[in-house]
């Protein structure tokens, strides 16, 4: 059964905002003194933040009473009815309604655009009276007229209209969402606005389907994706850790997780030295005056790192590669014979991220871009976005993913850049997708100011998919540094700046193959590749004699011992290692191995060698054993 992002399904946004507004209403009724704040949809549920009475904090108990009210509020059948109302409306109903946080709200909206229109979601008549839902949840209830617990009405009785401050968009009525598809999941703590200097608000989750048996495959989904939980697996098999003595978001690489680092970094920087890309690396500070140049400093500000003073010069930490490699080619001279130039960086950037919002590798504060940027002339644009998409397939198809859904976004209504440059870039793009026979979708107008992308998501074992590569044109940053090669005339030109990524974030990549393969990775991949476990102490030296062998022949190997052999394979399997070798007397005479693979399957004695062998040849091939 496939289940729908938001994203995806236009039905399943407004299920999920309507059932955030509908918990809310449900909350507001049974809880004296909880006050709104912000209630959006999520790609696959909902959530909603209160701020909380800190005398009878909400329990994971409370939410079969939340989710009761909710059902009552569906079965109501209420209609969602839209109202816009002036600046000076708006606040007056939410003063008298008594929620700070909405005015809080509102503020910000005026203070983007003062003419901005103000909308108002209404569940139920919005001119039946209403009580004031945070301070008098009583008479709310009461005007809802809810039945006793052992009574048998003949049909549901109407409630007592609830409404937000809102841009929606919702369903038409309460009763278009059916409650049995609905669930709420959990209770967390997040700061207002996810600012840890604010106060910490009561996050509710849940989740809304269009159909029961969606709702129950989602849940079998979620148990599946918490066994892979890459955090969970991270620790158990000693691969990272994000220890809050150095702060959140910065990762530390335990000796199994960077080896696996160093094999997947090794392996892009020869497919990239193949392919004609030429390796840099960069410092991580720059002067603030490089990111004034690039605008980083004029809309990217609130994601950087402070600024620092060193001998009277003001630096940064980047939160981008792109200005650094934009620097490199500005140190060259280039005609238009030397193009294309493709410089290649796995370089290390750092981005302020709300403490509140970060998430295991998935969202952190220091990570690695595998940072690409090409430098190339307008009619070479086509055979660049080729070779790119050709990389990104044979890369993502090493580790194991085939099925992408790639969305091609264009000029959107301000840009810069010419219209013939614009339409060259875009019939590049559409040319070269069309060339991988690649689906794709078009997001018209969806593109950045500065040019056109195209955006790769890979599905994963379990069906979900994960933004990673991306393929961005760059007609902005050219200018802003005054970039340009010598034409056939001499004369200067600007070259064309093409952004990519394949993988987006190492840590972020890391992850999902953790979650992907369930821990258990791939022979070629995999931190020790064979284990070789004795059954006494007496066959220590043969064993360490035949791991010297294959350490010589690249394999990496360790020897455990001192234990029973049925616990020596147990912790062998937890360790999820491929290759697994029982060292007995009869393998030390006849110079062999007990092979059996990870999940347990047995192939019974083999020659030393053979072992090697094999193990080197799936390493070379990335193949199985």
């Amino acid at each position: 059964m496939e289940l729908k992002t938001s994203d995806e399904s236009e039905n399943l946004l407004r299920i999920r905002h309507s059932c955030a507004h509908i918990m809310a209403m449900a909350v507001q009724r049974l809880f004296k003194g909880v006050q709104v704040t912000v209630g959006p949809w999520t790609d696959r549920g909902f959530f909603y933040d209160f701020a909380w009475p800190a005398d009878s904090p909400l329990t994971e108990k409370d939410l079969k009473k939340i989710k009761k009210e909710m059902a009552k509020i569906m079965k109501a059948n209420l209609p969602f009815v839209r109202e816009e109302v002036s600046a000076a409306e708006a606040e007056a109903r939410i003063r008298a309604q008594g929620e700070p946080y909405k005015l809080e709200i509102l503020q910000s909206i005026l203070e983007r655009d003062p003419n901005a229109p103000i909308t108002i979601y209404h569940i139920g008549d919005p001119n039946a009276p209403a009580a004031a839902p945070s301070a008098a949840p009583a008479a709310a209830a009461a005007a809802a007229e809810a039945p006793a617990a052992d009574a048998k009405p003949a049909g549901p009785k109407p409630v007592a209209p609830w409404w937000d401050l809102c841009a929606g968009p919702h369903v038409e009525r309460t009763g278009d969402i059916n409650p049995d598809a609905v669930e709420l999941e959990n209770v967390t703590g997040a700061y207002w606005r996810g600012d840890e200097s604010k106060p910490m608000l009561t996050r509710v989750y849940g989740t809304a389907w269009e159909t029961p048996d969606q709702l129950a495959a989602f849940k079998q989904l979620k148990e599946e994706a918490a066994k892979r939980d890459h955090r969970k697996l991270g620790a158990e098999l000693n691969l990272f850790s994000i220890q809050e003595s150095s702060g959140g978001g910065l990762v530390y690489w335990h000796p199994p997780g960077a080896m696996v680092r160093h094999l997947i970094e090794t392996f892009w920087k020869e497919l990239h030295l193949q392919r004609g890309y030429q390796l840099v690396y960069s410092p991580h500070i720059a002067k603030a005056d490089l990111w004034k140049t690039s605008g980083h400093l004029d809309f990217y500000r609130e994601n950087m790192y402070e600024q620092m003073q060193v001998e009277d010069e003001t630096y940064q930490l980047r939160p981008m590669n792109c200005p650094f490699h934009v620097s490199v080619y500005k140190d060259g001279y280039y005609s238009y014979r030397d193009l294309p130039l493709r410089l290649a960086e796995l370089g290390t950037v750092y981005r302020y991220e709300r403490s509140g919002t970060m998430h295991g590798l998935f969202r952190v504060r220091g990570f690695t871009q595998d940072d690409a940027h090409i430098f190339c002339l307008p009619n070479q644009i086509t055979s660049e976005i080729k070779g790119v998409l050709d990389l990104v397939e044979e890369i993502l198809g090493t580790f194991g993913f085939s099925d992408y859904e790639v969305n091609l976004s264009t000029r959107p209504e301000k840009s810069v850049g010419s219209d013939e440059i614009w339409t060259t870039a875009e019939a590049a793009l559409v040319e070269a997708l069309n060339a991988k026979g690649w689906k794709y979708q078009v997001d018209a107008g969806g593109g950045a100011f500065y040019g056109p992308k195209i955006d790769i998501k890979i599905r994963d074992a379990i069906g979900r998919k994960w933004q990673c590569s991306t393929v961005q044109l760059d007609f902005n940053l050219p200018e802003r540094f005054d970039m340009h090669y010598f034409d056939d005339a001499a004369a200067k030109q600007r070259p064309i700046m093409i952004h990519r990524a394949i993988f987006g974030s190492l840590e972020r990549f890391f992850g999902i193959l953790i979650e992907n393969y369930m821990g258990a990775f791939p022979l070629w991949l995999a931190p020790v590749q064979v284990r070789l476990l004795t059954v006494n102490d007496n066959l220590t030296e043969y064993a360490q004699s035949v791991a010297a062998q294959m350490r010589k022949a690249g394999v990496r190997c360790e020897v455990v011992g001192q234990a029973s052999i049925a616990k020596l394979i147990r912790n062998a399997e937890k360790a999820k290692t491929p290759v697994i070798c029982v060292v007995g007397n009869k393998e030390a005479e006849a110079n062999s191995l007990a092979v059996r693979l990870y999940g347990g399957k047995e192939l019974g004695s083999l020659p030393v060698q053979d072992v090697i062998s094999r193990v080197a040849l799936a390493t070379a091939t990335k193949g199985a054993f």
